[in-house]
């Protein structure tokens, strides 16, 4: 009987020195004293990898032709997602590579019976729809076809929906009643109808190259030295009346980061962008 309780008492004390062991290699000790604190884990920070979206990932750009929508379609084909884009006119007259790994589609939001294909197997959706003209015809390209465009994506079980709006520049939206109202009441329905995968950039004016026909206008040289200044003078859009005049610019490359991300990332917050927000996202590493 004690040559038994000898070996049990062996055993249980051979365990315990192992399971210490073991602990230990861990970064973590244990212990049986209760006034001593553990030592926390040691977790290293993982290194940020750009990874390939899955294959089964399929954006569609509403206004792909256009000039934002244009550089976001590049920033999707340049991360290795299927591509595909709606617009009026359909293929642009653009010569570059990226071209061709984008799937043209050529219709209307005005009218479903021309664009609903369109949304077959998509995924995430990003509408750079929008326009200017009449009150009327700017509430409706702003705001009727893009609310049509998300009733429609909702239905068809799209996960994401990524609406390029515009900055509040004071004064400027008793101008353009039609095109601010159309905005604001796109971005209501889509915080309605993609409540957690719905996110809204409001960029104020956007410089880059654009095409327009043969010739492309380098809007950069204005708004990149502008962009570099007004970035840093926030306080300055806190004066009444004329401060939303000193909304910063922000590059076509820089809302195309950021627009391919939001409809793509799961984790990116929903909600609404400003163009400070714009600024930070772009600046960041893609993951």
């Amino acid at each position: 009987m004690t040559s038994l309780a000898s070996r049990l008492i062996q055993s249980r004390t051979s365990l315990f020195k192992s399971y210490t062991i073991a602990a230990s290699r861990n970064g973590r000790y244990l212990s049986t004293d209760s006034n001593k604190i553990d030592e926390p884990f040691k977790v290293e920070e993982a290194e940020t990898v750009n990874v390939p979206p899955p294959l089964t990932e399929k954006l569609l750009v509403l206004g792909g032709n256009g000039f934002v929508g244009s550089h976001i379609c590049k920033e999707a084909v340049d991360r290795g997602l299927t591509v595909a884009s709606l617009s009026r006119s359909g293929r642009p007259p653009i010569h570059d590579s990226w071209v061709n790994n984008v799937i043209w589609h050529q219709g209307s939001l005005l009218s479903s019976d021309s664009w609903m294909e369109a949304l077959n197997g998509v995924t995430s959706v990003i509408s750079c729809v929008g326009g200017f003209g009449s009150q009327s015809y700017m509430y409706k390209i702003n705001g009727t076809a893009n609310i049509n465009a998300i009733g429609a994506a909702s239905e068809k079980g799209v996960k994401r929906f990524v609406y390029i709006s515009a900055a509040d520049f004071g004064l400027v939206k008793y101008l353009l009643q039609g095109y601010y109202e159309g905005k604001k009441a796109a971005e209501t329905e889509l915080l309605t109808k993609f409540a957690y995968g719905g996110v809204i950039l409001r960029p104020g004016f956007i410089h880059g190259t654009r095409n327009v026909g043969s010739v492309k206008l380098p809007l950069g040289v204005i708004g990149s030295p502008l962009e570099m200044v007004l970035q840093h003078a926030k306080p300055l859009k806190q004066l009444p009346l004329v401060g939303p005049l000193f909304t910063p610019p922000v590059s076509a490359t820089a809302v195309a980061k950021v627009a391919v991300r939001a409809a793509t990332d799961p984790v990116f917050p929903p909600g609404i962008v400003d163009v400070y927000g714009i600024l930070r996202y772009s600046q960041q590493r893609a993951t």
